[in-house]
């Protein structure tokens, strides 16, 4: 019964559709419970800034009451140009001598002005060549940005209580399902409808992040402006379809090749700037999620260029799940799309 207080639910307002997540915790395992998808349409949300607030407080209502979820607090997050994340050194010193001089400490990496910005960080640790310096994750996200999104939170009648990164909450779901193992360096990789996230990790701990301002739209476009397709037969073409509009399947698959090649090496660019950057570490995994993961042929377009394994992510691969309440396909089928949601799900009041 306690546990319910805490339960916070996921909310993840994506550029095309809006996703929930509700888990409860039972002795460090989390149970689904309710989860559901509403989709946005386009220009609702673009860059990241919202651009239709309305849009968005029907659609989460109608998820809250289609769902019958009763809970009012939630934890969503954002990402896009807004949103700065810098890996920073330090002199050593501890979280409350940081909390105070941060402001200060920020000004020198962040391109907005100091006060238009909600500021938070993580100590990472000390650093390896030099002792006396620490590393530190800082965050900045536009003032008026974030805002927006609280204010749609409200006017939907709920509590927002935490306020994430994407790329993070995608962390946090990877770490309970998959785990972190101690200096093996992945790549978690967020192909979502109209941007992409990089996040590598070593070990635990995030050691670079990138927005790429593209993503499975551009698979989509390409379909509509070459072939005349409808904004629905894209979608379907690009998840798989071949019987569509008396277009031969080999038109379909050609110039789709040619997009996801251009969305692959622009990830293979942000790798390659990080292998670049830092000495001796060199990404031996990708692991995919976000609705654009679902194409196999965007798996192995990456895992040929890369040269390393790619793997779609299960975001629900270790959540306890009640078989008579949720059909397995169908999660199956819209697990990657919800790899935010899952990791904001698993948050609690008081979180930093």
């Amino acid at each position: 019964m306690f546990a319910s207080k805490k339960d916070i639910v996921g909310i993840d307002v994506g550029s095309s559709a809006v996703k929930l997540v509700r888990l409860r915790e039972s002795r460090g395992n989390f149970h689904l419970v309710n989860i559901g998808i509403m989709p946005l349409a386009p220009e609702t949300i673009v860059d990241g800034a919202i651009m239709d607030s309305t849009a968005i407080v029907g659609a989460i209502k109608n998820l809250m009451t289609g769902m019958k979820v009763k809970a009012k607090r939630v934890a969503t997050s954002v990402s896009g140009h807004s949103v700065i994340i810098r890996k920073i050194m330090l002199p050593v010193m501890t979280d409350a001598e940081l909390e105070a001089s941060i402001q200060w400490e920020a000004e020198q990496y962040i391109p907005f002005d100091i006060s238009e910005v909600n500021i938070d960080f993580q100590i990472i640790g000390p650093d390896v060549k030099d002792p006396s310096q620490m590393n530190v994750i800082l965050v900045a996200a536009k003032k008026d940005f974030v805002d927006d999104f609280v204010a749609v939170f409200i006017e939907a009648g709920l509590e927002p209580m935490l306020m994430d990164i994407d790329c993070f909450a995608v962390e946090n779901m990877f770490d309970y399902n998959y785990g972190f193992v101690e200096d093996e360096v992945v790549a978690l990789i967020d192909l979502g409808a109209s941007a992409t996230s990089v996040n590598v990790l070593k070990g635990e701990v995030s050691v670079f992040t990138r927005d790429i301002q593209a993503g499975g739209n551009l698979l989509s476009e390409e379909l509509q402006k070459r072939l005349g397709f409808s904004r629905e037969e894209a979608e379907r073409a690009k998840l798989g379809d071949r019987d569509i509009a008396n277009v031969d399947a080999d038109s379909i698959d050609e110039i789709l090749t040619d997009a996801i090649e251009n969305l692959v090496q622009e990830v293979q660019r942000s790798l390659d700037f990080f292998t670049a950057t830092s000495s001796e570490d060199r990404v031996s995994k990708v692991y995919l999620t976000g609705g654009v993961s679902s194409s196999e042929q965007v798996r192995e377009a990456l895992e040929t260029r890369l040269g390393i394994p790619a793997e779609r992510v299960n975001p629900f691969r270790n959540l306890t799940i009640n078989e008579k309440e949720f059909d397995s396909e169908y999660l199956d089928a819209i697990g990657p799309m919800f790899s935010v949601a899952t990791g904001l799900a698993m948050r609690k009041v008081g979180d930093k």
